[in-house]
C-alpha cells in the first residue's frame, strides 16, 4: 500500500486533536502550524474527515475541530480508509482475471493479499491513544 502524503497529513491532523481532548476546537491554524501542514490542504482532509464522522467542525470564533471518539476509540486504519476507501496494495487485483500481463504477478497476489491483511492488521489495531503513548515515552510529545 501505498501512503500518500494527503493520508500522512490526515493522520497527522487526527494525531493533533487527539493532543487536545479537553473538548476545546483546534483551529485548523493551529493544527496546521503544528503537524507543518499546508492550511488550504488541511481544510480539505478535515472536511472529509468530517463527513467520515471523525472529525466535528464548529465555525465561528470559538470554533474548531474536535475529535469525535476518545484516541483510545480511534484506529488508524478508520482514518486511513477515510482518505483512501479503496487502499489496496497495488498489483494486478484492479484487473478482471486473465488481464494480469505479468504471470510472476499472479503468482505473487497471495503474498501481496497476506502482506495487506498484516499490515490491515496492525493499523486497525493501533489506536491514536497507542500513538500518544509512544511519543511520550520517548519524550516527543
Amino acid at each position: 500500500m501505498l501512503i500518500t502524503q494527503k493520508c500522512q497529513y490526515a493522520l497527522r491532523a487526527v494525531f493533533e486533536l487527539a493532543q487536545h481532548t479537553d473538548s476545546i476546537p483546534v483551529k485548523t491554524r493551529m493544527i496546521a502550524e503544528a503537524q507543518s501542514i499546508p492550511p488550504r490542504f488541511l481544510e480539505n482532509i478535515l472536511g472529509q474527515l468530517r463527513r467520515d464522522g471523525i472529525v466535528l467542525s464548529r465555525r465561528g470564533r470559538e470554533g474548531g475541530h474536535v475529535l469525535l471518539k476518545s484516541p483510545a476509540q480511534l484506529t488508524v486504519g478508520e482514518v486511513v480508509r477515510s482518505i483512501h476507501p479503496a487502499a489496496v496494495i497495488a498489483n494486478c487485483a484492479h484487473l478482471t482475471e486473465g488481464q494480469c500481463p505479468l504471470v510472476a504477478e499472479q503468482i505473487f497476489e497471495s503474498l501481496w493479499e497476506q502482506a495487506a491483511q498484516a499490515l490491515w492488521e496492525v493499523l486497525d489495531h493501533t489506536t491514536f491513544a497507542d500513538l500518544l503513548g509512544r511519543g511520550q515515552s520517548e519524550g516527543d510529545v
